[in-house]
């Protein structure tokens, strides 16, 4: 994340005020655009601000701006507390023993870009995803860009960053969890597959997609058919896609 000394910056309203809502006392002070201050969203999270007693501080866009490094701020960031996320602290044994429910997982395969990642998670939360499991190598985790792209899901679905990917699939598969992968050499249409149960959708990276273990790990290789000229959707796409298809297969 963009640190200033023991403090991380946070950026976006959704994301801001999905932090406001959930742990506001991280929330040191809350840097507002002067040119942003008559948006209507942004004087709602002002007032949630002063609701909220976190300190406020108009500033330039050009400020912002050298704050977040040039990123998409829509004129409001939020200087917070560095503090470890209780979800990262989550494994997937206390996941599973803590359902109620048949398990309904994303895998993501070294996800690199943090758009793509925050995307994602902005389906998954949508989707009703009970948790995203990715790797703690060669992958991105929680940034304030994946953070800003997700909307607020970052602060709400729970992500599950292990050392081994496939051990962790090996886990799921002992558990019951029945793995599908996504890849544009699977025989099966994900049409045609049952996503049904407990289930883990596993997806690649961006341009490489699936690593040979982890295809070879899964129980079934799926694909989503394609009528026009490209070979693959975006990793992003492609995990909406497969998201919400296996939501329709469930029952809403």
């Amino acid at each position: 994340m963009n640190k200033a000394s023991d403090n991380d910056y946070l950026f976006g309203i959704h994301a801001v005020t999905s932090m406001m809502e959930k742990d506001a006392s991280r929330v040191r002070t809350l840097w507002i655009a002067r040119e942003a201050q008559k948006n209507q969203r942004i004087k709602r999270l002002q007032s949630l601000a002063d609701k909220r007693g976190v300190s406020l501080q108009a500033s330039s866009h050009a400020k912002l701006d050298l704050m977040v490094g040039g990123e998409r701020h829509q004129g409001v960031v939020a200087e917070c507390s560095t503090a470890p996320s209780p979800q990262l602290a989550l494994n997937i044994s206390e996941l599973l023993s803590g359902l109620d429910e048949a398990p309904f997982l994303l895998v993501l395969d070294g996800v690199q870009d943090p758009h793509n990642l925050g995307a994602c998670l902005r389906s998954a939360d949508a989707a009703g995803v009970h948790a995203v499991i990715v790797p703690k190598d060669r992958a991105v985790g929680i940034t304030p860009v994946v953070s800003k792209v997700a909307c607020g899901a970052a602060e709400h679905v729970p992500l599950i960053q292990v050392a081994n990917l496939a051990r962790a699939l090996r886990q799921l598969q002992s558990e019951g969890v029945w793995l599908l992968g996504a890849d544009e050499r699977g025989e099966t249409s994900l049409f045609d597959a049952d996503l049904k149960g407990p289930l883990a959708l596993v997806l690649g990276a961006e341009g490489r997609g699936l690593r040979r273990l982890t295809r070879e790990q899964c129980d079934l290789l799926i694909s989503v058919p394609m009528a026009g000229s490209v070979a693959s959707l975006n990793v992003s796409v492609a995990c909406g896609v497969c998201l919400f298809e296996a939501v329709r297969q469930r029952g809403g």
